[in-house]
């Protein structure tokens, strides 16, 4: 269940990315403000009788967006609150697709239905996806997965996820918000996802828990997660020492020893034996703040929101800065900023840029999301120059989410 904190949990709390699809705890930076790095521009086009949709949670229900027919919107899953009695579901944080063998498409993201029951808590819900586009979308719920979380003074929230080639699932909790020592979760998980349980009143516990091994359990307020080519995973940290992170396999192949996954943690939840982590691109360079999400362009840079100072950056692969696709006006010094402050990150085949803005205002109890402050809006480029802010809904509550799906839609 999202809740509205204050910003220094805020900031370091709500993180998304969208995607279409420690033995190393210390490098050096790779990051530098004086880099000379370049984007390069590759022009692409939206396959021929496909959709794009874009889906983003918000105030724990799930809407998607056509951004080709006017940002036409449904709402996918209601939320708990809205259709009580087994047919809602509280969704929030980054949303990931996938797809099986026989072409069935399924999405995962965070899911705490019914969280602060005695025998449920937050996990991340593995969804059956039916329809091809905004306005006949439907789902099936067949799947929750809950690990174990660190011990923090706020709830457990789930957040991140990704696909890595193989069918694995890799995930990020929050861990800590605001104080205390970094002890967000990146964890990997083993298919299968359908874990058996009976989610007709949206408060089953699995029958067959899917299994996972924990990567790694310090970091700084986790975040959204990316995937590259080489299954390399990207994780954002807000918080502690904040930067982007990277993960280089070989990953554990299952919770036990023989796969890579002989330790444990304090909770006694399987670990892995080691893992390789880089620091990426560390904040501090005088553009991201807090690394919130992360997500790849079709020309093979990175995008990094941050929300504090309403943010979005732009790096190569080896993590030099390249540009601020998106900054607030000089002079637009005072919440809310006018092009919004962005958390989730999502970009579709042609390259435009989605992003989730949080709307953070200035109150008497400090700095978060306002009430009904929230916009879901798209950046487009032209000859490689992003444009202003096209706004694709707003008067929303704390969207915290983007992710990107493209599907062959011969009815459009």
């Amino acid at each position: 269940m999202r809740t509205l904190h204050a910003l220094p949990i805020l900031v370091a709390c709500f993180v998304a990315v969208g995607l279409v699809g420690c033995s190393d705890n210390s490098s050096t930076p790779r990051n530098t403000p004086t880099s000379t790095a370049t984007r390069t521009v590759t022009p692409t086009a939206t396959p021929v009788a496909t959709s794009i949709s874009v889906f983003s949670g918000e105030n724990n229900r799930l809407n998607a967006y056509d951004p080709l027919h006017g940002f036409l919107k449904q709402t996918v899953i209601p939320s708990n609150a809205d259709a009580p009695g087994g047919v809602g579901r509280d969704l929030n944080g980054q949303i990931c697709f996938t797809h099986d063998a026989q072409g069935n498409v399924y999405f995962i993201g965070g899911e705490d239905t019914n969280q602060g029951s005695s025998h449920l808590t937050a996990g991340w819900g593995f969804f059956k996806l039916t329809g091809t586009h905004v306005g006949n979308f439907g789902y099936e719920e067949v799947g929750k997965l809950i690990p174990t979380y660190q011990t923090t003074a706020d709830e457990a929230e789930n957040y991140g996820c990704g696909f890595l080639s193989d069918g694995r699932l890799v995930t990020t909790d929050v861990g800590n918000q605001a104080g205390g020592e970094g002890n967000g979760q990146l964890i990997i998980w083993f298919p299968p996802f359908t874990t058996g349980a009976d989610y007709t009143d949206g408060g089953v516990l699995p029958t067959n828990p899917a299994h996972y091994c924990k990567l790694d359990i310090t970091i700084g307020t986790a975040g959204g997660i990316y995937i590259d080519k080489l299954d390399r995973i990207y994780v954002a940290s807000a918080r502690v020492t904040p930067a982007i992170y990277r993960y280089t396999g070989p990953f554990p192949t299952s919770d036990d020893a023989a796969g890579g996954c002989g330790q444990h943690d304090d909770l006694g939840s399987p670990m892995a034996d080691s893992v390789i982590k880089e620091t990426l691109i560390a904040a501090g360079d005088g553009n991201i703040v807090t690394p919130n999400a992360i997500v790849r362009s079709p020309q093979g840079t990175l995008y990094v929101s941050s929300v504090f100072n309403g943010v979005i950056a732009e790096y190569d692969e080896n993590g030099f800065f390249i540009s601020r696709v998106l900054s607030p006006a000089a002079g637009d010094t005072t919440l809310p900023y006018m092009t919004g402050t962005p958390l989730g990150l999502g970009v579709d085949s042609s390259g435009s840029l989605y992003y989730a803005d949080i709307g953070i205002v200035a109150s008497p109890r400090g700095f978060g999301p306002g009430d009904d402050t929230g916009t879901v809006r798209r950046i487009r480029f032209v000859n490689g120059e992003p444009q202003p802010p096209e706004t694709m809904d707003s008067g929303l509550a704390f969207p915290d989410g983007i992710g990107v799906i493209e599907l062959p839609d011969p009815g459009q």
